[in-house]
């Protein structure tokens, strides 16, 4: 028997689901639930920083193409909510988690809280 997987409903053989949080979900899912980036690691950050001192990058270079779209969008608003980015760029929460998280580390973008609201902003806002 098929069941429709909580997070995509895709459907999905009843032994193939997993349990998130009380929810049934497609192993897909399951792993993207486990494994969601974390935009505040210092030692991410600290190696990030290496990295692109060593290899000479400064700015977007050596960003994949999403990552500087995000980034110049970011910069050309100012500030903008994560909604905003994902609908300008057509991405998906979690796309947008993954690479926030690498411009984060890169000091590129940081999360600015203005009363109730986040805003993206560049690092140096």
């Amino acid at each position: 028997m098929a069941t429709n997987c909580y997070k995509c409903q895709e459907k999905v053989v009843e032994e193939d689901l997993y349990y998130y949080q009380e929810q049934r979900v497609c192993e897909d899912c399951y792993m993207e639930l486990l494994q969601r980036p974390k935009t505040c690691d210092v030692a991410a950050v600290q190696m990030a920083k290496k990295h692109r001192q060593k290899t000479g990058q400064t700015g977007t270079d050596g960003l994949l193409d999403i990552q500087k779209d995000i980034y110049n969008y970011i910069l050309e608003k100012e500030k903008a909510t994560r909604q905003e980015v994902m609908a300008a760029l057509n991405i998906s929460d979690l796309e947008l988690d993954k690479q926030i998280a690498i411009l984060r580390h890169c000091e590129l973008v940081k999360g600015r809280k203005e009363g109730n609201q986040v805003y993206l902003v560049s690092f140096d806002y």
